[in-house]
C-alpha cells in the first residue's frame, strides 16, 4: 500500500477519534459552577448546592459503581423515571471507603429525585462550596491521581489557600476515550481568599 495513503488513513482515523470523543463529552450537561479565578491550568470555582446519587465502589481502581448508577438513571428507581446523564462522574474516598456519584441535572431538586430501588444507592445534597481545581489528562489510575493532587496542593500552598476537604476526582469521558484526550479533574474544597 502506498505510504501516503497509509498516513492519510491514519490521520483521518485520529481526527475521527478526537471529534468523536469531544462530541460524546459535549452531549451531556455539566455540573454548574462560577469560575472565580483561573491561573494556567488551575481554577477556583464556586459550585452551587448539588444533588448527587452515590454508591460504594467495591473495586476503587475500577468502575464497580458505574453500572448501578447508570441503571438507576435509566429507570431502575421508584417511578421508573429516566434521568439525563451529566458530567462529571465524581469519585472520592480511599481504598476502604471509595464512592462514585452522578450529579443530578440542574433543575432536579433533592426532594424530586426518585428513590433508588437498589439499597446501595443513596441520594445526598452537597452544600454550595468553593473548590480549587486542576484539570489533567491520562488514564484513571493511582499514579496520575497522586501526581495531580500533589500539583494542586502545591499551587494552593503558594496561593495561600487552605485545604478543607479530602480530594474529589471528576471524570468527564467514556472509557473508550484515548487517555491523552481525557478530561479529568482533581478538586479540593477551600475558602474564599482575600484577592
Amino acid at each position: 500500500m502506498n505510504t501516503m495513503l497509509i498516513v492519510t488513513v491514519a490521520l483521518l482515523s485520529t481526527l475521527a477519534i478526537v471529534a468523536g470523543c469531544r462530541t460524546s463529552r459535549s452531549a451531556y450537561a455539566t455540573a454548574p459552577f462560577k469560575l472565580e479565578r483561573s491561573v494556567g491550568k488551575f481554577e477556583l470555582r464556586d459550585y452551587p448546592t448539588l444533588t448527587l446519587v452515590e454508591t460504594p465502589m467495591t473495586d476503587p481502581g475500577g468502575n464497580s459503581g458505574f453500572g448501578r448508577l447508570f441503571s438507576y438513571i435509566t429507570g431502575r428507581n421508584e417511578g421508573s423515571q429516566k434521568i439525563a446523564m451529566t458530567t462529571p462522574v465524581f469519585m472520592s474516598g480511599d481504598e476502604s471507603h471509595a464512592a462514585m456519584a452522578f450529579v443530578m441535572p440542574e433543575g432536579l431538586k433533592t426532594d424530586q429525585v426518585p428513590k433508588p430501588m437498589d439499597k446501595s444507592i443513596t441520594i445526598r445534597e452537597v452544600s454550595a462550596d468553593r473548590f480549587a481545581v486542576l484539570r489533567f489528562s491520562g488514564g484513571r489510575n493511582g499514579k496520575n491521581e497522586a501526581e495531580a493532587l500533589a500539583q494542586l496542593k502545591t499551587w494552593m500552598a503558594t496561593e495561600g489557600l487552605s485545604v478543607l476537604s479530602p480530594p474529589v476526582f471528576a471524570y468527564f469521558d467514556p472509557p473508550w476515550t484515548p487517555p491523552f484526550l481525557r478530561r479529568n479533574e482533581v478538586m479540593l474544597s477551600t475558602k474564599a481568599d482575600s484577592r
